[in-house]
């Protein structure tokens, strides 16, 4: 049996992270949290294991720039999403964190899934 990729989504609406998780549970195993040191903490926890992260960027206790931040500088290999709806400047901001890729909210969900596939493939 083929082993299912695990993902790691940070995002504070509980809405989000809901939707999210449904939608990627059928092909990817899913961990959630709901605030950037949540998501480092789970992070942490699971680093061996984490395939890919999926984070909002603004967040309560740490942005979503500073857990990019801090993933990159201690794992670089690992890809990150930023997603945000607040417009240009924080996907420029997740940019020069290094985000492998920043999608506006709202965003389709079937482009999500083709932009972890790519990322996905790469890191192999």
């Amino acid at each position: 049996m083929k082993k299912k990729y695990r993902l790691l989504v940070i995002d504070d609406s509980k809405e989000t992270v809901a939707g999210l998780n449904s939608f990627l549970s059928r092909d990817y195993e899913v961990l959630t949290a709901f605030n950037g040191l949540d998501g480092l903490r789970a992070f942490e926890q699971n680093e061996a294991g984490i395939d890919l992260v999926i984070t909002d960027l603004v967040m309560p206790e740490i942005s979503g720039v500073g857990v990019i931040s801090i993933i990159k500088k201690k794992y670089p290999g690992t890809p990150v999403i930023a997603i945000t709806g607040w417009g240009e400047h924080p996907g420029a901001l997740a940019t020069e964190a290094a985000a492998d890729m920043v999608l506006d909210k709202p965003f389709e969900l079937a482009d999500l899934d083709r932009h972890i596939k790519e990322l996905l493939e790469r890191k192999k």
